[in-house]
């Protein structure tokens, strides 16, 4: 708050001015007042903020929609472990949207014979692969022309995947797909192996070692994995200790990797298990 109002869209930061009109000019911004941040807060939790405790230790709000309200302000610690979070002061909303369609030009390098391969897709931020991971699950939930419909077991940490509200997932994420909702990713995965008969289990953004022995855990099983992970090549994987193993022990079959050359959203390779190179050419998402 006592900061300008900023709208950020199609890759270009704009201010948005008081007659809520757009401009590139800092000095024509409204300003975000302490009483904007409690309306906001008051309007997005049904007056009702306590009820949304468990997200707000994550640092958000998802409402219906499935749009996701990022907070900050003063962090409660319990023996080391986030408690709470007050004093919020910093609020960014992001709307979510879907393209449904988008990977259906990547099923080919990832289906083989009717099986899902062991997909990483490697991506900087803001580049489109949650995006992408999302119209992936629908695809194999549905069906399409390289595979039938299967079970699908998300573990949608962050609520950006399915974007669920109430339990109902607000995104279309496909009719054979189960969701766990704001669960740590490797207790996530087991839990649906346990529970939900999964062929495929979905992830976004692992990174900790208890994500890597979960996902051996579940190809051990004889699922498959479709995961992201912040990166810009399989190279830069390479020089993550806790991700080198995945790559040194050839666990995934298959490696997506995003970039901007076409626009935010471009697949810019496919790779096998041995970085042989598959893709051919780039496109966008967004196209």
């Amino acid at each position: 708050m006592e900061r300008p109002l900023v709208l950020s869209f199609a890759g270009k930061d704009w201010f948005i001015n008081e007659s809520q009109g757009l401009t590139d000019n800092e000095d024509l911004a409204y300003i975000v007042s302490a009483m904007d941040v409690k309306n906001i807060l008051d309007y997005a939790s049904d007056y009702s903020l306590y009820a949304y405790e468990e997200e707000l230790k994550q640092g958000f709000i998802t409402v219906r929609g499935g749009h996701r309200i990022g907070l900050a302000g003063q962090v409660v610690m319990d023996n080391r472990r986030i408690k709470n979070v007050k004093n919020i002061s910093f609020i960014n909303i992001r709307m979510a949207h879907q393209i449904k369609g988008c990977a259906m030009e990547l099923l080919p390098y990832i289906i083989s014979d009717g099986r899902i391969l062991h997909t990483l897709i490697i991506s900087p931020p803001s580049c489109g692969k949650t995006t992408l991971l999302r119209d992936v699950i629908r695809c194999i939930s549905n069906g399409n022309n390289y595979a039938k419909g299967m079970n699908v077991g998300v573990v949608d940490e962050r609520s950006e995947i399915a974007a669920c509200y109430m339990g109902i997932p607000q995104n279309d994420v496909g009719i054979r797909t189960d969701v766990l909702d704001c669960c740590p990713k490797a207790e996530g995965m087991l839990m649906l192996l346990r529970s939900m008969n999964p062929r495929v289990i979905a992830v976004d953004e692992i990174g900790s070692r208890e994500d890597i022995d979960a996902i051996a855990y579940v190809i051990n099983c004889g699922c498959g994995i479709i995961a992201t992970v912040h990166g810009d090549s399989i190279d830069d994987i390479r020089t993550k200790p806790i991700l080198r193993k995945l790559v040194e022990e050839k666990v995934f079959d298959r490696y997506v990797v995003l970039g901007r050359s076409r626009g935010i959203g471009t697949i810019e390779n496919v790779f096998d298990e041995r970085g042989n190179e598959l893709y051919i050419h780039s496109y966008s998402l967004a196209n």
